[in-house]
């Protein structure tokens, strides 16, 4: 399905209409702590660890890393920063400290969260662990809607027990992080916030799992876009994520959470139309079914970002994460953000998500092709 001007139009008219619903209201600065808090935070210096950070301290909390200093080095000067490497079970730097809180952004083995949940427990009040909805497994077998008492996926002894590495734990993302979970809440009973993002995107998000549509859609031109338009598209702002899960510890809300959008259910369509107004280029939006994408194998939500065939398509509730005070900012926003962050900041590195252009023009005519040859 081409994009014309009335459809164009359609699109836009309801991206404008639902703005504080489906797609949600700006969200609004945290209050200022009535106290200052002691926060550590294991990682901190890739993509959702900076925005957490300098919501904390916008917040007037003293902040705390720990990581291995590999990952943006320079960032955060001004900060303390502890050294150890939690592959190597090296938390030596945390012995002998206190903290209000912990917040878990690089924990992915079982072991490496049991080891610092145990190491803590007696000198922090509250651990956050970021985990994922990767911990239901494969959607295709789940209900239609999932909410947080919804199964986890399993994996053998065998594996756990082979796993010690955060390359290792991968390869069974999802286990893994549940596996996590239920470490930090059994070294920490009562005391830990589990919340489970699902795709984190905006400014400084290197993936490109929804960077690529701003950028794509910004250069104008016929747009290849996947499957049915209106199909439901769930991601939520890393800023969004970051002030909620500061608000998380300064009121130690604790217990599981889906910490995904939106306020109301947003289609595909909307989205890559709202790119389209965000931008103001002359893209047209042609719309190409899943059977003809599956048949020319393109890969779903690499190859071609939020795509999600029908077969997985499963909404996660958020209803509980939103009564805790999730909120969410307009999605223009965030396209528009994102866009100028990777204009400015994401340089010309080779994109790790979308088709490359030779591709995409190669999808386009095939399927012009299969179109007369129909008619």
């Amino acid at each position: 399905m081409t994009t014309t001007r009335r459809t164009f139009l359609t699109a836009a008219a309801a991206v404008s209409a639902s703005a504080s619903l489906a797609l949600g209201v700006r969200a609004a600065a945290p209050p200022r702590a009535a106290k200052p808090l002691k926060l550590l935070v294991l990682g901190g210096t890739a993509f959702l660890g900076p925005h957490f950070v300098r919501a904390a301290m916008a917040n007037g909390h003293e902040v705390t890393l720990f990581n291995r200093g590999k990952t943006n080095p320079e960032m955060f000067r001004g900060l303390e920063q502890l050294r150890g490497d939690r592959d190597k079970q090296q938390l030596g730097a945390l012995e002998g400290r206190e903290w209000d809180a912990v917040i878990d952004t690089s924990g992915y083995v079982p072991a490496h969260v049991r080891q610092a949940a145990s190491l803590l427990k007696d000198r922090v009040g509250h651990y956050q662990f970021i985990s994922t909805i990767s911990v239901y497994g494969n959607f295709n077998e789940r209900p239609m809607l999932i909410d947080e008492d919804a199964g986890t996926a399993k994996v053998s002894q065998e594996v756990v027990d082979e796993v010690r590495t955060i390359r290792q734990a991968y390869r069974h993302y999802g286990a893994m992080k549940a596996l996590c979970e239920q470490a930090a809440e059994a070294e920490m009973p009562g005391r830990v916030s589990n919340l489970r993002p699902g795709l984190i995107v905006g400014p400084m998000d290197r993936s490109d799992r929804f960077t690529y549509w701003p950028w794509r859609i910004d250069r104008g031109g016929e747009v290849l876009c996947p499957g049915d338009p209106d199909g439901h598209s769930q991601f939520v702002d890393v800023r969004d994520l970051a002030a909620w899960m500061l608000r998380c510890v300064e009121q130690d809300v604790t217990g599981v959470f889906n910490a995904v959008g939106f306020a109301g259910r947003t289609s595909l369509g909307e989205v890559l139309g709202a790119c389209k107004c965000a931008t103001s280029s002359d893209a047209q939006l042609t719309w190409v079914g899943e059977d003809f994408l599956r048949q020319q194998k393109v890969r779903a939500y690499t190859e071609m970002p939020l795509w999600i065939p029908d077969e997985g398509r499963r909404m996660v509730r958020n209803q509980k994460a939103m009564d805790a005070g999730l909120t969410f900012r307009p999605v223009a926003d965030t396209i528009r953000d994102t866009l100028a962050w990777a204009k400015t900041e994401r340089g010309d590195k080779p994109w790790r998500a979308g088709p490359k252009p030779e591709r995409e023009r190669e999808l386009l005519a095939l399927r012009r092709e299969r179109q007369r040859a129909d008619k």
